[in-house]
């Protein structure tokens, strides 16, 4: 995160004593990324927050790739895949690449016996459907419908649902997420062109602070394995903490569109990006005024990028039969625009109420077992008169 946070109570200097009034000191940790090269935050626990008692398990939770070398385009039917009562159950593959996964998720309950914490990449959970709030070591941040929940690689976290139907977009990403440079000041503020401001995030609030000692498991993911690892004090008992790096959410619906007189080229769209790849938000917005603009996309080469678009509400102008929690693949190396008829339809549209994600990988996508059993088999040919 580009700003600076705080919550609870620590010293005036950067590592120096700090003294726990019931005796002893409060322990510090920096929760930093790139080698102390890039944001961080300090935090202040109740109790070392190194204690690893046991490593009860360990197993591979690496994707399980179909297709290594995909060139087709794909149409995912993602509220085929099946709920799961546990969280991580829950999570499927469908896309991946070295750079980052792109999966969904229906869990139906919240995560109450463990807590989890991905050692490897920064998350991006999108939530299609449900409500509830993301409780972390360092604060809780409420979501609903239409929010990014952004979690820092590292960060200890549990997901409770105040709902049992939920579907969620989400992306682990090797390379850190932040919001696009080009939104911002050389010193980090959004500037006044960038469609969010800092008032559109949802910060950490309502710090918990555990003072237990037992058995806790965190299950932790690192390498494509999963580590069940239990731990002798409550991850949960940082007393304050300040800094850069923590976890945020920002809803779509504040996504303010940029619009122009001919039709603009997806990067206005832009909300997140990493060295790797871009996400993008299609929001309600006016068409291009020109009197005679195509609101329509042009077909373009797609030839830097695999494109992948998520499809949350609404009609979708330049596809044909698409329906919420869709997923279309459009690999680099084919040419791909609006679906036959989608550009006629489009003239003389003032305005658009489609909802989607867009995510644009700069290296291919491979397609697990899990994306071909919800493949429809047949979009690669929907642009065949």
């Amino acid at each position: 995160m580009p700003i600076y946070h705080k919550l609870g109570t620590f010293p005036q200097k950067r590592h120096t004593i700090f003294e726990n009034p019931k005796g002893g000191y409060y322990y510090e940790q920096l929760f930093g990324t790139e080698g102390f090269n890039s944001h961080s935050s300090l935090l202040y626990h109740l109790h070392r927050p190194t204690q690893v008692k046991e490593i009860i398990t360990s197993y591979n939770v690496a994707p399980k790739i179909a297709i290594e070398k995909n060139i087709k385009s794909l149409l995912l039917q993602g509220f085929d895949v099946k709920p799961a009562d546990d969280f991580l159950d829950s999570r499927k593959a469908m896309l991946v690449n070295a750079d980052c996964i792109v999966g969904l998720a229906a869990p139906r309950h919240s995560m109450k016996n463990y807590f989890y914490k991905n050692a490897d990449a920064d998350e991006m959970l999108f939530i299609h459907k449900g409500k509830g709030t993301l409780r972390t070591l360092v604060g809780n941040i409420p979501f609903e419908y239409g929010d990014y929940l952004i979690i820092p690689r590292g960060i200890i976290y549990q997901m409770e649902f105040e709902t049992t139907e939920n579907r969620l977009l989400y992306v682990e990403s090797y390379a850190p997420i932040h919001t696009p440079k080009r939104y911002k000041s050389s010193s980090g503020q959004l500037l006044e062109h960038s469609p969010f401001c800092e008032r559109d995030y949802k910060l950490p609030q309502d710090l918990e602070t555990h003072d237990e000692k037992g058995d806790f498991i965190i299950k932790t993911k690192k390498e494509g394995m999963m580590h069940e690892m239990v731990y002798a004090t409550h991850p949960f008992d940082v007393v304050g903490w300040d800094g850069y790096n923590f976890p945020f959410g920002f809803s779509i619906h504040n996504f303010e569109p940029i619009t122009g007189r001919v039709h603009l080229p997806p990067p206005i769209h832009q909300t997140f990006e990493t060295s790797t790849f871009v996400i993008c938000s299609f929001v309600p917005r006016l068409y291009d005024y020109h009197p005679r603009s195509i609101p329509a996309p042009y077909n373009h080469s797609n030839v830097d990028s695999d494109e992948v678009l998520y499809y949350v509400d609404g009609d979708f102008m330049s596809r044909n039969n698409i329906k919420p929690g869709h997923i279309t693949l459009h690999p680099k190396g084919i040419v791909h625009g609006p679906a036959p008829g989608a550009m006629e339809r489009s003239i003389g549209q003032k305005e658009t109420q489609e909802l989607a994600v867009m995510i644009d990988t700069f290296r291919t996508l491979m397609v697990t077992e899990e994306a071909m059993a919800i493949d429809d088999g047949k979009y690669y040919k929907s642009w065949v008169e």
